[in-house]
């Protein structure tokens, strides 16, 4: 896979299929805990919970850069930053990637380019992150620190650039 490959289109309201199906592979382990629903019942639940996110997201983050993460024209996942409501801060709202296409250094490629941005804008990149999230190793490995735990489920992680001349490993 190549970096120059990969690259972000606007979300259009045609992508809520898409959307919606990629959020769903972030479910699926939380899914497993719950043998007893049929199929049906589990599309139900990742379609209210995918709505419902949606819908806040776009509430509180009504001027983001809402994102699917195409490799050439294929869409293999979703990235929404918000740059502008936090004074200083570039957030990561969400990052999803497709299950066939993590572990090859698409989220990383992304990432790097993020905190480019931010060290190049002085601004530091956060992202909220569940505690049993395995991503955690990978924010940590790219120098995000967890700066506090909210609401009990996730952490605030930071990453700050060091230095303004410094340029991303």
């Amino acid at each position: 896979m190549r970096a120059n490959d990969i690259n972000l289109r606007p979300t259009t309201p045609e992508d809520q299929t898409l959307l919606m199906a990629i959020y769903g592979t972030t479910r699926t382990e939380e899914l497993k805990q719950v043998p007893d629903w049929t199929e049906e019942q589990r599309q139900a639940f990742v379609a209210h919970q995918f709505h419902a996110q949606d819908a806040y997201y776009k509430e509180v983050y009504p001027d983001s850069a809402y994102s699917v993460i195409q490799l050439g024209n294929q869409p293999i996942g979703r990235l929404y930053v918000e740059r502008y409501l936090i004074k200083g801060t570039i957030r990561i709202i969400d990052i999803a990637i497709l299950p066939e296409f993590q572990n090859q250094g698409v989220g990383e490629y992304l990432l790097r380019n993020l905190q480019e941005e931010a060290r190049q804008a002085g601004k530091s990149l956060t992202i909220h992150v569940e505690k049993f999230n395995r991503a955690l190793n990978f924010y940590n490995r790219l120098g995000f620190e967890m700066i506090k735990e909210t609401h009990g489920v996730y952490l605030l992680m930071e990453w700050k650039p060091r230095d303004k001349q410094e340029s991303t490993p």
